[in-house]
Formats: C-alpha cells, sequence, structure tokens
C-alpha cells in the first residue's frame, strides 16, 4: 500500500475549510508556498467574478519553514458555491447558514453506527447496516475482578455500548468520559438538541436523539457495577485486540477487568450528570434514580479505595489470562474525584460534596481528554447557580482562552491550533483542537459575547482543511478525507468509504506505529506526520472521546445559526 498522507490530491495549495463557512464570520484561505498575490480569482456559481482578493499577512512554520499565504475572503457574506482559482489550481467552498449541519448530526449519528449488541438496521444505516456482534450476554468475571459475591469466573450480563476506538472493546474511563462532554453541550444548547433528528431507532420518542444515544451507553455502564460493593469494572475486553473481522466474526472470550478508582469515579460523575439532565424522563422514568444511587454507591466506593489504580502489568503478573489490550492507565484521581464530586453536588445539594470538589478544584484550565476530567467539573461549575465556584471557574477559563488566541494573528493557518509543535500527538484533534473550541464557546456565552466565537471556528476550520496537510479530517466530508481509518467495520464491511462523521486522531510525530507495521510518513515536520492508512493507529485511528469533542463543536456551532 502506497502512503497516502500528503497525496497528489493535496499537492493543491489552497487551503480551506472543505464543509463551509457561516455567511457573517470571517473566512479565511491558506495558499501553501506559492505566493498568489494578485493572481486569485473567486468566481461564484454562474461563473461571475466576485473578487480578487489580496494576501493579508504571511507566515513561515516553525516546524517545516515553509512559507504561507494567508487571504482574507470575509467579505463574500452571500450564501452560495465558490470557486477559487490559482493558476492551475482551483478549489470550491461553500457559505451557508447550515454550514456545520450535516457535519452536527453525522458525527453524533456515528455513535449509533459504531453500538455494540444489536444489529445496525438498514433503516437507520443504509449500506452500513451490519448483523449484531459481541452481544455480551456471557462476559467472564477476570480474577483481577474477583469479589466476594462475584468470583473468579462468574458469568455476568453486559450487554449494549459503544466500541471504544479502533478495536471492539469497551472502557469505562473513556466511555464516562465522552458520555460527560457531550452532556455538556447538551445543557447549553438544549433547544436546539430538543429538534436535531439523527435518524436512529429511537428518534420518534420524546427525548432528544442525543440523549437517547446517551443512555444507550449509560446503560451498559450500569452493568459495569458490582452491585455488593459499589466499584466499577474498568474495562469489558477480549484477552488480546480482534483481527479486523466484523463484529459478528468475533469468537474470543470477553472479560470484566479489574475494578479501578479512576473508571468508578467518572462513573460516578457521567452518572450523576445523567441522573440530573434526565429527571423526569417520560422514557426513561426509572433511569434517574437508579443513576443517582448507583453515583453515589460508586463514590464511597473509590474514596474506600483511593489507590487502586489500573495497572496492566501488574494484573498479567497475577493473574490468567494476560490482558493486552488499550490500559487507559492513570496513576491520579485528584481530577476525577473533582468532577465527581462536582457533579453529585449539582445532583443532590449536599454540603460534603462541594467540600471535597473544592479541595481538588485545579488552579488552571487546560486541554481535556480522558486523563485530565477537570474541565469537565469546571464546565459544570460554570453552568451552575453557585457564585463562588462558577466564578473561580470563569476565570480560569478566561485566562486559558485569552491564551491559546493571544497569537492567531501570526499563526500558520490563522487559527489558535497548528502553529506549535506540542499541538500535535496523540489523538490532538480531538483534544487539542476540538476540545479548546468548545471551551472557547463556553467562554463567548459566558465571558465576553462575541469575542471567542471566531476562534472556535479557526479551528473547526483548520480541523476541515485549512493545514499544513490539506486533509478535512472527518470522514465523509470534503474533497479530501480519510479514507482508510485505522477502525475494524471500516476496514472489513467490504464497503470503500467509511461510514460518515468519524475523527481520526490527526498528525502525531511520535509515530509510534512507524516501525511495527513498516510505516512511511510522507514527513517528520510534526503537523504532517499524518498517514491515511488503516495500519496507521498513531494518525488515523478514530476513537469516541475525540468523536465526542467534534460532536460538541459542531452541534454548537451549528446551535448558533438554528432557526
Amino acid at each position: 500500500m502506497t502512503a497516502l498522507g500528503l497525496s497528489a490530491k493535496s499537492a493543491n495549495p489552497i487551503r480551506l475549510n472543505q464543509v463551509g463557512y457561516l455567511p457573517q464570520e470571517e473566512k479565511y484561505v491558506v495558499i501553501d508556498q506559492i505566493n498568489p498575490q494578485n493572481k486569485l480569482i473567486v468566481k461564484n456559481e454562474k461563473g461571475h467574478v466576485v473578487c480578487r482578493p489580496k494576501v493579508v499577512r504571511t507566515a513561515k512554520s516553525s516546524m517545516s519553514g515553509k512559507i504561507r499565504y494567508i487571504v482574507d475572503l470575509s467579505e463574500i457574506k452571500a450564501p452560495g458555491r465558490y470557486t477559487i482559482k490559482l493558476d492551475k489550481y482551483q478549489s470550491s467552498f461553500n457559505i451557508s447558514e447550515k454550514a456545520f449541519h450535516n457535519l452536527a448530526t453525522s458525527s453524533l449519528k456515528a455513535f449509533y453506527l459504531i453500538r455494540s449488541g444489536i444489529d445496525i438496521s438498514r433503516k437507520y444505516a443504509g449500506k452500513y447496516a451490519r448483523h449484531c456482534g459481541h452481544p455480551d450476554t456471557t462476559v467472564i468475571v477476570h480474577p483481577s475482578a474477583a469479589s466476594a459475591a462475584r468470583p473468579s469466573g462468574t458469568i455476568i450480563s453486559s450487554p449494549y455500548g459503544w466500541y471504544d476506538a479502533g478495536d471492539y472493546n469497551k472502557y469505562t474511563v473513556n466511555s464516562a468520559y465522552s458520555i460527560g462532554l457531550m452532556l455538556d453541550v447538551y445543557e447549553q444548547n438544549q433547544n436546539y438538541f430538543a429538534k436535531l433528528n439523527t435518524n436512529i431507532p429511537e428518534s420518534k420518542n420524546s427525548t432528544p436523539d442525543i440523549l437517547d444515544e446517551m443512555m444507550f451507553n449509560l446503560k451498559w455502564l450500569l452493568t459495569m457495577q458490582d452491585p455488593s460493593d459499589g466499584g466499577v469494572y474498568h474495562k469489558l475486553t477480549t484477552p488480546h485486540f480482534e483481527n479486523f473481522i466484523m463484529p459478528d466474526k468475533c469468537h474470543q472470550p470477553r472479560y470484566v477487568v479489574a475494578k479501578s478508582v479512576t473508571g468508578t469515579l467518572d462513573f460516578a460523575a457521567c452518572m450523576a450528570q445523567a441522573a440530573r439532565l434526565l429527571q423526569g424522563s417520560k422514557d426513561y422514568p426509572e433511569f434517574s434514580s437508579k443513576a443517582r444511587e448507583a453515583a453515589i454507591k460508586a463514590y464511597e466506593w473509590a474514596k474506600k479505595n483511593p489507590n487502586a489504580f489500573y495497572k496492566q502489568i501488574n494484573i498479567n503478573m497475577n493473574f490468567k489470562p494476560s490482558i493486552t489490550t488499550g490500559e487507559y492507565g492513570d496513576f491520579r484521581s485528584n481530577d476525577e474525584i473533582f468532577w465527581a464530586a462536582t457533579e453529585l453536588y449539582r445532583l443532590t445539594g449536599m454540603s460534603q460534596y462541594k467540600e471535597d470538589a473544592a479541595k481538588m478544584m485545579p488552579s488552571f484550565f487546560m486541554n481535556s481528554s480522558w486523563g485530565m476530567v477537570s474541565e469537565l467539573g469546571l464546565f459544570s461549575w460554570i453552568s451552575s447557580n453557585d457564585s463562588e465556584m462558577r466564578t473561580k471557574s470563569l476565570n480560569m477559563l478566561k485566562r486559558y482562552c485569552d491564551n491559546i488566541i493571544a497569537n492567531v494573528d501570526k499563526s500558520d493557518f490563522q487559527s489558535p491550533f497548528g502553529s506549535r509543535k506540542f499541538d500535535f500527538g496523540w489523538g490532538c484533534l480531538g483534544g487539542s483542537c476540538c476540545f479548546p473550541a468548545i471551551a472557547m464557546l463556553y467562554a463567548d456565552k459566558y465571558i465576553d459575547p462575541g469575542k471567542y466565537k471566531k476562534y472556535a471556528i479557526e479551528n473547526m476550520d483548520y480541523l476541515l482543511g485549512r493545514n499544513a496537510t490539506g486533509y478535512c479530517y472527518v470522514t465523509g466530508f470534503g474533497y479530501l478525507s480519510p479514507m482508510h481509518p485505522h477502525h475494524r467495520i471500516s476496514a472489513s464491511d467490504g464497503i470503500d468509504a467509511p461510514f460518515p462523521g468519524l475523527l481520526v486522531g490527526g498528525p502525531n510525530p511520535a509515530q509510534q506505529d512507524k516501525v511495527e507495521k513498516n510505516l512511511i510518513y510522507p514527513s517528520n515536520s510534526p503537523d504532517e506526520s499524518y498517514l491515511d492508512q488503516t495500519e496507521s493507529y498513531a494518525s488515523n485511528e478514530i476513537a469516541i472521546n475525540w468523536n465526542a469533542a467534534l460532536v460538541g463543536i459542531s452541534c454548537w456551532l451549528d446551535a448558533t445559526t438554528y432557526k
């Protein structure tokens, strides 16, 4: 297989948002390494010239040394399809009030397509329909997870949930984080989500589709709690990763493995959050009370077992079978305590939870992912009526946002993300590009309306094509997007195109898969260390936490123009 990281298609020097621009927002285009001054022409659908844009500045990459030319098309506001031409090159772009709508619905619909334990129906999935895989009604308690009530070898039922990433396992830590982030965005945009239809089996009920989708995973998470003590298993997994085969062809035994303090606290947080937001649900009338009880019990277990960190090496030294799937190892729990205590306080109003949260409150805001969840707690305090914790959280958020936007006017691609070496790494497009965009929309809403939104959009522009590789990093969108993600279903279903709405991890200069998979990356420059190959798990895998961040920013931006 040839390296597809920088294909002939992406040699086009015109780098722009391939999905769409909002009419009243800025519209930058970047020309890579060719000075376009006095050569650019923009035409509308009728072929009429609408402008001959000028270069507003140049930027030299600190990583590759390449020169980029920044062009501002913001004067074009009329909705429609346009073509920008430079010598023999051209690219098209769209301006629409609904620029992000299809992206929003597809990124959320992707969670239906990766559901575990049910048939994925042609009625809702079209050509991506498939047979049920991993019913998980016969799951073995691994020796590392044994308790008096559930000794090693006990069979439990733990169905439903989402496949976590490119593999077929289900991980408590990442599931809880993904739910938490999407529920945060739901809380800010409830009127929008009340009408958003993603065409899933539950779409006809009275619950917003996003909550229905969360419920499918929450139902699974509830089964991951040992009812005898409240502890939560770290993951449900096969001993080893499955081959690249369809889910219904997999036959390895499945285990629940070791309870962990981080998984249990993440479980407590998202259960408390969901219990609050689903109170009074007509479709899930019993869920809120069950989730409340489960969250309180989990928190109590975590307080009694503060050192129960998941350490796979130690587990494999002491128990069989060995487990070699994703570890999700995290050896500090202050952030998990903060998030869980925050959500339990907002649910129950009990002062002890606020006291616990105050003790573990961070001193600054940072990029977030499954291993750093404090920011989900800060988002929750910002949404609360507690003036003290809310003010502290807003102050941290303001410092964070002001810092990341400070140098946009000197950046490589007119965006907060993408000009520094440390922007890039494992899953950077989720945690370092999409997540900060969500944070900026919080800042725009609660701190300085009108100031931060454009910077959130700039990160989206980067993600969707205005970047060093020229890729729109979401499957099924744009004219150059990933065709070969590290994703077992996409690689095994016999369909050329992966299903749409999946965000890949993105450029990763560590290139952890390079030697193992004998891969040839197109460049060692951090922002170009990307390969559109199935084998490239370091740059081209998908994961629910990254997609949760994509759902968050695309839906929130769609909501800003929702009529």
